[in-house]
């Protein structure tokens, strides 16, 4: 992994200063997304990946599955990770842009796990009081896990808050069994 995030690591920060110079950060979030997603597919990525197919065939067959959803911006930057034998290494890109976009604009993506679903008005306190804590506009984004019984699992980054009962259940075992 440490690998291929250092071969990434240039194509998604030359992705990012030119679509932060041209102002489209977004457009270029979401257009490497379709791409990613697209590599992320395990037949087409076996597609891709035959010893028979040339760059060009790769690019070709790239483009043609995205449609009209890429920029020409963006399909020249696919050309230049084609060429250089780095489509693979795609989903790696887009999730560096991510996190250089996401420090640009100073927000972060929030995971909640929760034993029940959240309503509207709880994930927006939510949002609030993770915005205070972090200092940054949050993105959230739920998931419902029921073997957590009951309290949320927060995560960002390197960050976890487990404020779970099964958190907690875990932690006091841990500390009868020491």
């Amino acid at each position: 992994m440490a690998e291929l995030t250092t071969v990434a690591r240039p194509y998604a920060k030359a992705a990012f200063e030119y679509a932060k110079e041209h102002g489209q950060l977004g457009a270029w979030s979401t257009q490497l997304a379709l791409a990613e997603a697209l590599v992320n597919d395990a037949e087409f990525a076996d597609y891709l990946s035959r010893p028979s197919m040339t760059v060009s065939e790769q690019a070709s067959a790239l483009f043609t599955a995205c449609g009209d959803g890429l920029s020409a911006e963006v399909r020249n930057f696919l050309n230049l990770v084609a060429a250089n034998k780095r489509l693979l290494a795609l989903p790696t890109i887009a999730e560096l842009y991510e996190v250089l976009k996401a420090e640009a604009e100073n927000t972060a993506d929030v995971l909640v796990i929760s034993a029940f679903a959240l309503s509207e008005e709880q994930q927006r306190v939510m949002s609030e009081q993770l915005a205070t804590k972090l200092g940054q506009k949050i993105n959230i984004r739920t998931e419902v896990d029921a073997t957590l019984i009951g309290g949320v699992i927060v995560r960002t980054g390197d960050l976890v808050i487990d404020a779970s009962v099964r958190g907690k259940l875990t932690k006091l075992s841990a500390t009868l069994n020491s």
